[in-house]
């Protein structure tokens, strides 16, 4: 009966695309007549017995989909996934740190564990993120996608799942792989080479691998596409109509003219510059002559400067050996490292929100431009808008004039200096030592240790230098500054394009340095084997135990230069905050035990039933001892039919990040500020006390600016009274999987899995706009609190919400998960091979508090929301004869609408995206023994992606007027590779 379970096991579909069965998996079949039965270890348990299965749905990847996909990025592969949504990589730009992350099923990539080898990854940032850029992708043999908590066997993070990167330990010979790719506009390239070496040692005792690797992926800017060229507004509409008549954007009148200064669909940080004074609202706009006038002429369209694709460059090499010390003891150990280099680019800086003491007096003021911020400062007197936080009187009389001081916004870009760019140099290595074997016969032991090391180096270029445009401001010549310092140059920033001379640009530029440095230590010790003596009659194994103890230390540090710490918002403009070190860590003991029970054998409706359960403990030097555990069953009522059954609590304690960050200002997306001028017409006797109530006078409320660009100012940190504690999650799974045998149909599976993750105690912030809703729309007094105005307005440099790191109150997913995997044999013509996953969402909900409104994902895009389809599926079909291979891979992703909540917000076009569906073409072709060939062609059909704007969602999702990594912002993609092996 071992036998015919372990047999149960092995059929599978072979050589298919995405293994969407989840266990069991895919092992290699000989003769079972002529050898003893193989134990085995599977993702998601460290036991080790004859034929296991996973209670919780895996799903797979195996080699051959892996060289179907012809992608050097893992990222890029999982992303495919419907479990998955994207989370950082090459499409991110703004809002990307420098990484390429994993967010299964839409719950945040900080809660997806990602391993090698079952083993953790070291983390690349004091968030305690993993890139998975620095995966060596040529050894990997498959990966393992688990579904809900694994906590109770890997520790804390695993409350979506774990990705599990299992590599290639017995590699023999040499294999090149060289691949590139590029898009159907000839730019976009990607190549890659690898080189994998291995051999075995003394008579089969042990094995070496080394592999190396380098990629490099070439940008593609938002202007080198018709979409990205101009900028969208998503409330509004405007500029749609010139994209989809192939027009570039109206550009601003003659007066206002300058590279990219255009009608609308812009920021108005803008070109020439916008003036106006802090607390009483935006008074006008200069011209190119140096004059300023009360209307405005134009926005900035940041839009062509920004990438749809980031460029980057890798080189890797890992290392992995092992050696027989005996034949019951093996030492083992693994080393990689990686150099990864990746630049961002956004628009070129300006003042933005910042805020001046600017001098009347200043010479390079034109006499009618002078005048005018006279007039507009008595006239503001008038109304009660100045007082002393934004004027300064210098001589006393009462009256705004040429000897006096405004507190203004000067709002302008700073062409003359370049675009704005961040590069990322990351250097990674890890390295894992141990030995493994056998005592007492048959109980298997393992001791490990392992230490990783990140070390990131971030330069962000062509940003103002607030502090030093403050300074060159203040002059009475216009060739010295009042500061003394003969390095300052005074700056012209009353006019257009052309004002701000290379000297003064040189003064006014600032470069800036951060540094980060993560640490990740772990010391493993397990034991598992069969307990002999306990037995259930008839179920035809005893009991398997596994026992274990882990010790796990982990540092960050973040340390950014002297510009970067000064507050409210350094000394770089469009820099969005000031940053301040941070400096922290966490260290861990667990104890942990599993074990596996047959109880059923060979009986009627029972052919077997397994009960799986496992329980950790651990004890954190910062938020104490937390448990988790899991208990579940297989059964199979027939051989063809498996049930499985999961519950589990799994946890999250809270990175280095969450416990150690200073508080500090940013920005985050908003839709609306209700106090604001945009909501002149609405405020209510109610709400106007509401809006004085945080810090606005009587006569600000309704004429300060609005959300500027979609976002505001903040203040965040860990929060200093209430620093967060773990999270705790339930998950449950269940599932069947039916293999039945068909003639015609062979390995025929299909799997049909439900899951359900409940996360209490979240981890994370309330969003500006929940803040802002509290108040203004529910009168809660203490969110009011959070809200601190400089001169009534939220966009000004200094003001800002308060989002520190807290525990919120929920995060859910729930769905179905439908695979299928067969082959038709076609005799002479070889075989047709049919896999594909399916995956629907049944639940997709978070709320914060108690009184904050339940945000249901499900279907919508929002900033609230990244785009989350309810219905998402990947299916291939493969022809495969002789030496020749075809392939095409279908993805679909069901139509999706804008969030209810703010749906009317959006231009009725941007209301809503139908359903996307992509095909990809794969052929290769074995030249010889030694050598095969492969062509890919993604998006056949050359699928557009959707236009929504730059306003429909968060920051770091939504640019270029679309969801550049959830839909093909690219176009046709074309992949060329060969392999020689030897």
């Amino acid at each position: 009966m071992l036998k015919s379970k372990l047999a149960l096991s092995l059929q599978v579909a072979l050589g298919v695309g995405i293994s969407s069965f989840v266990m069991p998996q895919a092992l290699a079949a000989g003769d079972e007549e002529a050898k003893d039965i193989e134990v085995i270890a599977i993702t998601g348990s460290r036991i080790r017995q004859p034929g296991a299965v996973s209670a919780s749905p895996i799903t797979s990847i195996g080699e051959k989909e892996l060289r179907f996909q012809q992608e050097p990025e893992v990222e890029q592969i999982l992303r495919t996934l419907p479990s998955t949504i994207p989370g950082d990589g090459s499409n991110v730009n703004n809002g990307s740190g420098g990484a390429a992350t994993v967010n299964l099923r839409g719950l945040g990539s900080q809660r997806s564990l990602i391993l090698v080898n079952g083993r953790r990854m070291i983390p690349y940032n004091y968030n305690g993120s993993v890139d998975t850029s620095v995966i060596p992708s040529a050894l990997v043999e498959r990966i393992d996608v688990v579904t809900g908590g694994a906590s109770a066997v890997y520790g804390s993070d695993a409350i979506a799942g774990a990705v599990n990167f299992v590599l290639k330990d017995n590699f023999e010979g040499i294999a090149l792989d060289t691949s590139h790719q590029q898009t159907d506009e000839s730019d976009g390239d990607k190549s890659n080479i690898s080189l994998t070496i291995g051999s075995n040692l003394a008579d089969d005792r042990g094995n070496v691998v080394l592999s190396l690797d380098w990629m490099k992926r070439d940008q593609v800017l938002l202007g080198d596409r018709p979409l990205g060229l101009l900028g969208i507004e998503t409330a509004s509409g405007a500029n749609y109509e010139q994209f989809l008549n192939g027009q570039p954007p109206v550009p601003a009148p003659s007066e206002c003219e300058a590279p990219n200064s255009v009608e609308s669909g812009g920021s108005t940080t803008a070109m020439p510059t916008r003036f106006g004074i802090v607390g009483a609202g935006t008074a006008g706009q200069f011209r190119n002559d140096g004059t300023l006038a009360a209307d405005t002429c134009s926005v900035f369209n940041f839009n062509p400067y920004n990438f749809y694709q980031t460029p980057s460059e890798r080189y890797s090499g890992t290392a992995l050996a092992r050696y027989n010390l005996t034949d019951d003891h093996e030492v083992y150990s693994s080393l990689t490292y990686s150099s990864i280099s990746v630049d961002t680019q956004v628009a070129p800086s300006g003042t933005f929100g910042a805020s001046f003491e600017l001098p009347l007096f200043n010479p390079l003021i034109g006499d009618q431009a002078q005048q005018f911020m006279i007039d507009t400062g008595n006239n503001a007197l008038a109304d009660g808008l100045l007082s002393d936080s934004n004027w300064n009187d210098v001589n006393g009389n009462g009256v705004v004039d040429s000897e006096d001081y405004l507190t203004v916004q000067l709002r302008r870009r700073t062409l003359e200096l370049g675009p704005r760019t961040e590069r990322y140099d990351t250097s990674l290595f890890q390295f894992v030592t141990g030995v493994k074997g056998y005592v007492f016969d048959d109980w298997e032991y393992d001791v490990s240790f392992q230490y990783g090391e990140s070390n990131r180096t971030t330069v962000r270029g062509g940003y103002t230098n607030l502090t030093n445009i403050q300074n060159a401001l203040e002059t009475e010549d216009g060739v010295t500054c009042l500061n003394g310092d003969p390095t300052c140059v005074p700056i012209n920033l009353f006019g257009g394009f052309g004002t701000i001379t290379d000297e003064m640009a040189g003064y006014a530029t600032a470069i800036a340095l951060q540094q980060q440095k993560y640490s990740q230590r772990i010391a493993t010790a397990t034991i598992n084997g069969p307990i002999e003596f306990i037995e259930v009659p008839g179920a035809g194994a005893p009991l398997s135990m596994s026992f274990g103890y882990e010790y796990r230390k982990e540092k960050g540090l973040f340390e950014p230069d002297e510009c970067l710490k000064l507050a409210p918002a350094s000394c770089q403009g469009g820099a969005g905050g000031n940053q301040l070190p941070i400096e922290g860590g966490f260290s861990v003991d667990e104890l942990f035990m599993e074990g596996y029970l047959p109880v059923l054998d060979g009986m009627a409706f029972a052919d077997t039933l397994d009960v799986e359960f496992g329980f950790r403990w651990a004890d954190y030097d910062t938020v104490g001892s937390n448990e988790t555990w899991k208990l579940g069953f297989n059964w199979r009522p027939v051989s063809s039919v498996l049930v499985r059954v999961m519950q589990q609590q799994a946890t999250r304690a809270p990175n280095v990040g969450e416990i150690a960050s200073p508080v500090v200002t940013g920005l985050d997306n908003a839709t609306s500020d209700p106090c604001s001028v945009a909501n002149a017409g609405n405020i209510s006797a109610e709400l106007r006390q509401l809006c004085i109530s945080t810090g606005m006078t009587d006569a600000q409320v309704g004429n300060v600016q609005d959300v500027i660009s979609g976002q505001v100012q903040v203040i965040s940190g860990s929060d200093p009274l209430n620093p967060p504690d773990a999270e705790e999650a339930s998950t449950f799974t269940a599932g069947i999987v039916w293999t039945p045998e068909f003639d015609t149909l062979q390995n025929f599976t299909i799997s049909l899995d439900y899951y359900d993750i409940d996360i209490d105690d979240i981890i994370g912030e309330f969003s500006a706009q929940e803040i802002l809703d509290a108040c203004y729309k529910l009168g809660d007094a203490q969110e009011c609190a959070k809200i601190q105005r400089v001169g009534g307005d939220l966009t000004v440099a200094g003001a800002g919400i308060e989002q520190f790191t807290t525990n919120l109150k929920n995060l859910t997913a729930e769905g179905v998960e439908l695979g299928f995997n067969f082959f038709v044999p076609l005799e002479d013509m070889g075989e047709l091979q049919f896999s594909g996953t399916i995956n629907k969402y049944l639940t997709q909900e978070s709320q914060s508090s108690d009184t904050a409104r339940i945000i249901d994902c499900k279907g919508y895009y929002s900033a609230s929301c990244d785009p989350l389809a309810e219905m998402r599926w990947v299916q291939r079909t493969t022809w495969a004869m002789d030496d020749f291979t075809l392939s095409l891979q279908w993805r679909h992703i069901d139509g999706i609408d804008a969030e209810p909540v703010v749906a009317d917000d959006y231009f009725p076009e941007f209301r809503s995206i139908d359903s996307y569906d992509y095909f990809d073409l794969y052929a290769n072709y074995h030249l010889t023994d030694n050598i095969t060939a492969s062509l890919g062609i993604d998006n056949l059909f050359e699928k557009d992606p959707p236009v929504v704007g730059n306003e429909a969602g968060d920051t770091s999702s939504n640019s270029g007027n679309t969801f550049p990594s959830n839909y093909d912002v690219l176009g046709r993609k074309f992949k060329l590779g060969l392999r020689f092996q030897f």
